[in-house]
């Protein structure tokens, strides 16, 4: 499927630039709360997930119908780079890229295998090389985009038993910072949203105890919501353009 990459304005007299967005991990989470968002603001989405083929589906139809946007659903492991490939030949034009597959690992480094360590690394890392570097020409051709990255705040600081995840989330902070300068002459911008204790699957591992104890140590003496990931998304992409390399915190006062 590709979309319509001309739009018209309110004023129907002229084409306005599309608004294009490629969501990875948009079944569940932050990811599904960004695909609403921005469906509601009028997006074409293409959304992907590894898994959950019919929950990403139902998504689709659902956001497609209740906002009246195109929405297309794309099973693939972003980690992959031959599946990457296989998502980018269906997208003609794009002018956001939301790089959102995250995957989490808890244990002790010496006790992880070799296989969930690079585990780790593709889907957190390196599908953010292999999606971006397909998305940049895309962009270029317009002379303007936007990348954002959701990364974490163990990205920054680090946490013990979550070496991995911290390793990989460290690597989204110096990909973005260094990306938005080799892309800002050519009007791309490249920001990272570092995100807290955020109340979605992948923190529900833990038990009702060390959440208590964790809550106690947020400042905001709560839990983060996907929703609020996704309007501080809407927020920078509302911004100026000269708004580019940061890795922006959004964790109630924690870190």
């Amino acid at each position: 499927m590709q979309f319509n990459s001309s739009v018209m304005n309110d004023n129907n007299d002229q084409f306005s630039e599309p608004k294009i967005a490629l969501v990875t991990g948009a079944s569940r989470g932050i990811g599904l709360a960004i695909a609403r968002e921005l469906a509601k603001t009028g997006y074409s989405l293409y959304l992907t997930c590894r898994r959950s083929g019919e929950v990403l589906t139902e998504v689709s139809e659902k956001l497609s119908k209740a906002y009246q946007v195109p929405c297309k659903a794309i099973i693939a492991d972003m980690g992959n780079p031959e599946d990457v490939t296989r998502v980018f030949a269906e997208i003609e034009d794009l002018t956001l890229l939301v790089n959102n597959a995250g995957l989490s690992y808890v244990g002790l480094l010496h006790e992880m295998s070799v296989e969930a360590w690079q585990e780790v690394m593709h889907v957190n890392l390196d599908s953010m090389f292999y999606c971006s570097r397909l998305a940049i020409p895309l962009m270029l051709r317009r002379h303007a985009g936007k990348i954002i990255n959701i990364s974490s705040v163990w990205g920054r600081v680090g946490a013990s038993t979550e070496v991995a995840y911290s390793a990989s989330k460290g690597g989204v902070d110096a990909f973005t910072r260094a990306l938005a300068k080799e892309l800002a002459p050519s009007n791309i911008q490249v920001n990272a949203i570092a995100c807290g204790v955020i109340d979605t699957d992948m923190n529900r591992c833990f038990s009702e105890e060390d959440r208590a104890l964790l809550r106690e140590e947020i400042p905001a003496d709560r839990f983060g919501q996907p929703e609020e990931a996704a309007k501080l998304l809407l927020s920078i992409l509302n911004g100026p353009d000269y708004l580019t390399g940061q890795v922006i915190t959004l964790d109630g006062g924690w870190t």
